[in-house]
């Protein structure tokens, strides 16, 4: 995979303004390509692994903060849209994306409008 030119969704920058502390949180990224490919992981901040672990200890999930499970996990030092773009950037020019994200369907022509124009590549752009 060697597309530089993507489209990234970070769920936490739809949050109310003054909730994402990007020391501690979690937050699903999506990243879709002009192929159509549509990308997921989840990135947890350290610091907020030991606070979900806290409250669980709290609350009893988790076997009283025991463990702790999420499926397309990805540790980083902070969620940040800079920082999230540097690891993508660092995972496509190392050739390690497809082993940290997972694919989901392609995105469908009927949601071009989320996208911006000229995005995804066509049969006009091919030629």
């Amino acid at each position: 995979m060697n597309f530089l030119k993507r489209y990234i969704w970070v769920e936490a920058e739809i949050w109310p303004v003054g909730s994402w502390d990007c020391k501690d949180n979690n937050s699903d990224v999506i990243v879709v390509f002009p192929d159509r490919s549509k990308w997921m992981a989840s990135f947890f901040t350290y610091q907020n692994i030991d606070t979900l672990r806290q409250k669980n200890i709290q609350t009893g999930e988790c076997m009283n903060g025991a463990y702790f499970w999420s499926s397309n996990m990805v540790l980083i030092d902070i969620i940040s849209r800079e920082r999230i773009e540097q690891l993508i950037d660092h995972l496509i020019e190392h050739d390690h994306f497809q082993s940290v994200f997972n694919r989901y369907p392609d995105v469908d022509v009927e949601e071009d409008e989320n996208y911006p124009d000229g995005f995804f590549i066509s049969e006009e752009s091919l030629s």
